[in-house]
Order: structure tokens, then sequence, then C-alpha cells
């Protein structure tokens, strides 16, 4: 269900928190991402990494949260900042665990998303569920498609379809693919003329090693705000609807799409 604020807003600054993530330590990475959001500047929007409480946990027993300790504190950030807080978290619920990206509103309300392409190579798949449906939520008159790192790769899954403004992906996206990451990025903004919001960490877990590069890419493909620099940092930009909308009616390519 699609929410319809009356902020009427045609600007939104969007801010991404690139943090390094201390592997199964929920109150260490809470404090780390609060640090964060200390130094940036007021936001509309604050997007997390994937996993971002634990790391990417494909065997998620012992480490997927259980309760919903650190979904609260995304409902306090969220109304102490009026602004939305978004990121995934490993969940254990219902005797299942999920991959679960939640959009959490200032007002305590929130909505997820379930990451539909669970990363087989490394058996992701073989202790989640995978999610069945599209998750799109509406927040101050802008639409975001909700997406988790895997998705990237598949652009059926993210086909536009006169639903959304702008595509989220969370990651826990590796350096030894950081060049795909860059492009996929680039080309779901351009095939979907979309904004695009790619949030990634940077580190290391007992896997991989992380490298960041996240990045807000315009509906032309031209990136707006990117931090290539393998550090904890932030990025920032404000995404406007009006320019968007206006790009879309000159050029409409999205007109002549497939849709599988």
């Amino acid at each position: 269900m699609q929410r319809i604020y009356t902020h009427n807003l045609r600007r939104m600054r969007i801010t991404g928190l690139q943090m390094d993530i201390e592997w199964s330590s929920p109150r260490t990475n809470i404090q780390a991402a609060e640090r964060l959001l200390e130094e940036s500047e007021k936001s509309d929007l604050y997007v997390l990494p994937e996993m971002w409480s634990t790391g990417f946990a494909i065997d998620p027993r012992g480490i997927a949260e259980s309760d919903d300790g650190t979904l609260q504190w995304m409902r306090r950030t969220s109304s102490r900042l009026d602004a939305a807080l978004c990121g995934s978290l490993s969940i254990y619920t219902s005797e299942q665990y999920y991959n679960r990206h939640y959009f959490v509103f200032p007002d305590g309300t929130y909505e997820w998303y379930d990451k539909r392409h669970l990363f087989t190579p490394g058996h992701e798949d073989r202790y989640y569920t995978k999610g069945s449906s599209r998750t799109v939520v509406t927040w101050r008159d802008m639409r975001f498609l909700l997406q988790t790192c895997y998705d990237l790769r598949f652009p059926v899954w993210s086909r536009y379809a006169g639903d959304y403004d702008a595509i989220i992906y969370v990651a826990n996206w590796p350096e030894a693919r950081i060049g795909a990451w860059e492009t996929l990025l680039r080309a779901r903004a351009i095939e979907n003329q979309s904004y695009v919001i790619g949030v990634n960490r940077v580190g290391r877990d007992p896997y991989k090693s992380y490298n960041g590069h996240s990045a807000i890419i315009g509906p032309k493909g031209e990136v707006l705000a990117e931090r290539t620099e393998p550090t904890i940092g932030l990025i920032s930009e404000e995404i406007d609807k009006a320019t968007l909308l206006h790009f879309r009616d000159k050029f409409q390519i999205l007109e002549d799409r497939d849709y599988r």
C-alpha cells in the first residue's frame, strides 16, 4: 500500500551511509551508524547498506536477529530525525530467515521488501526464503522501488511500470566485482529513466573484502554523487522529481519498453 503525503515536495535530499560493518555485532554497528548520522547534513532519507547490523550472514544461524531491537532503533532514529531510514537486516521470523529491506517512516510505521534474488553462488538460497513481490514505497512525493544487492543483476525485476521515481539498492557488493556494480547502477538508471541510489559497505567480513563505491545516479546515467574511496563516509545529493518528469515526458523511450 502506498502512502500519499501532503508535503508535495519536488526535491529531496538523500544521504547514503557507507559503513564498515562489524561481524555479528548489532550494538557496534548501530553506534557506527549514529556517528555517521551526526556528521550528515539534514536529509529526507538516509540509506544504510545490506545487512548493516550483522554483516552479510550467508549462514544466519546464531547471527540473524530474532527480535526487533535494531528495527526499533531505526524507528526511533527516523522519528528523531524527521526523515525516512532504510536498509536491510538478517531476520528470523515465523521459523524462516529473510534478507529484509526495511523502509521506516518518522511516524513509526514501516514497509519492507524481502530480497527476491538470493545469491546462489554463495549459497544464500540454502538458508533464506526469497521474496515473492516488489515493494514500492511513497515518501514525500517520491516513489522508491526497494531492491537488495544481487537484484541489481536482473533488469526485468526492476523494470519500470509507471510505478516509481527512484530505485534503492542496498548492498554488500565485494571489491572483486565492483566494476559490475558501477556499470549496472548506471544501466538501471538509463534503461528505466530513474534515479538510482546504491549504498555499499567497506571493510572485510570472514569471506570477502568490500570497497564501497556508493553512488547516486541521475535518470540519464549521470553520476550525481559517489564515494569511490574504500573508506567510511557519506554520499549526499538532492533529487528533483520535476526534472525527472520533464525528462521522461520529453524523451519517451519508456513507451517502447519490454516487460520480459
